[in-house]
Formats: C-alpha cells, sequence, structure tokens
C-alpha cells in the first residue's frame, strides 16, 4: 500500500485558469500543463469543460 498523502486545496485565480485554458485551446497537451504548473487533471479539465 502506497502512502500517498492527501494534497492541501488549492486556489486558483480566475486569471490562471483561463491561461490554462487558452494554453490547452493552442495546443498545449493536459498532461504538459498538469506536469508543468503542478495541477490535477481533473481541475483542468472541470476549467476546460467550464471555459466552453
Amino acid at each position: 500500500m502506497m502512502n500517498q498523502q492527501k494534497r492541501v486545496r488549492r486556489s486558483f485565480s480566475t486569471d490562471l485558469k483561463a491561461q490554462m485554458v487558452k494554453f490547452y485551446q493552442q495546443g498545449k497537451s493536459r498532461s504538459e500543463l498538469v506536469n508543468e504548473y503542478d495541477l490535477t487533471p481533473s481541475a483542468l479539465d472541470s476549467w476546460i469543460s467550464q471555459s466552453s
């Protein structure tokens, strides 16, 4: 059993969310954004779906 620590809930500004969605729409992959900006895939997915 892996000893995973629960992430501390972080909040992101509307501007940052919009920027991440823009990067995604410009062709940056989800995995690149998740790794580069230390996001959770589910957070990024929800921002993308909220923007459309």
